[in-house]
């Protein structure tokens, strides 16, 4: 026990404060992409091309990026030289309503408004059921870490349960595939009233990269309404984190 208590205290207070600045973040990590006012019709061509999602479309005016297909991957960025779009540090990229999911000629952060009503209900305690539909297990490892001592996801309230019945909302991730989207249904249904729903991941909002196969659903808002949207493949933990507590009024 002694031993114990003294490795404790060796090691010291390893849970990160939050909010972080974005400096902290590694050097690779790509954060909320900005589409360059001067771009030349020939880099966003070149962009369009090669995007695997298709979220980056148009030209020159009407040139636009869809973080909901957005796989973060960085290629439009180095073909275009960063003369067309350039990815931030910013982590902070969820949104309640899709189309601010849309990055236009500038920079913009949407928040939208917390509403009062999720706020009253949710803001003290938010306990969540995570639906993996059929996706490659990324954005499940990066929402398992949020629960290690590093995050601590308990000190804000925020747990995950073993059943949809004890649960205030779902976290849905992949694609839903066919097999899949019965038990997500069900899942959704078996949840009580008023209850939330979270997309996480390109996949869970648009279908990322299996996108229009026959045999998964375009995003989880043409089964279920989506109250959150967090982009990336897979969204960082602190992508994650904000999120959540943006969506219960926790962050302002």
């Amino acid at each position: 026990m002694i031993k114990t208590l003294y490795a404790r205290l060796k090691q010291g207070y390893r849970t990160m404060p939050f909010p972080v600045k974005n400096d902290v973040l590694p050097e690779r990590f790509l954060g909320r992409p900005c589409i360059l006012p001067e771009a030349s019709k020939e880099d966003c061509r070149k962009c369009e091309a090669v995007c695997p999602t298709g979220a980056v479309t148009g030209c020159a005016d009407d040139f636009s990026l869809d973080m909901g297909k957005c796989l973060f991957c960085g290629e439009c960025q180095k073909v275009s030289r960063g003369k067309a779009v350039s990815f931030t540090r910013e982590y902070c990229l969820a949104t309640r309503e899709r189309q601010d999911l849309i990055i236009l000629n500038k920079l913009k952060r949407h928040e939208g408004e917390i509403k009062k009503r999720i706020k009253h209900i949710f803001g003290r305690s938010l306990k969540l059921r995570q639906v993996s539909a059929g996706g490659c297990n990324a954005c499940e490892a990066d929402i398992n870490v949020l629960n290690t001592l590093s995050f601590d996801l308990g000190r804000f309230g925020i747990q995950f349960v073993a059943s949809p019945r004890h649960a205030d909302g779902i976290v849905v991730t992949g694609p839903v595939t066919k097999n899949m989207q019965i038990a997500l249904e069900k899942t959704y249904k078996a949840i009580p009233a008023p209850k939330l729903v979270i997309a996480a991941g390109a996949c869970a909002i648009s279908g990322g990269p299996y996108i229009y196969l026959p045999d998964v659903n375009n995003g989880i808002d043409s089964l279920i309404p989506v109250d959150l949207y967090i982009p990336g493949c897979p969204p960082h933990p602190l992508t994650i984190l904000d999120g959540l507590l943006r969506i219960i009024g926790r962050l302002e």
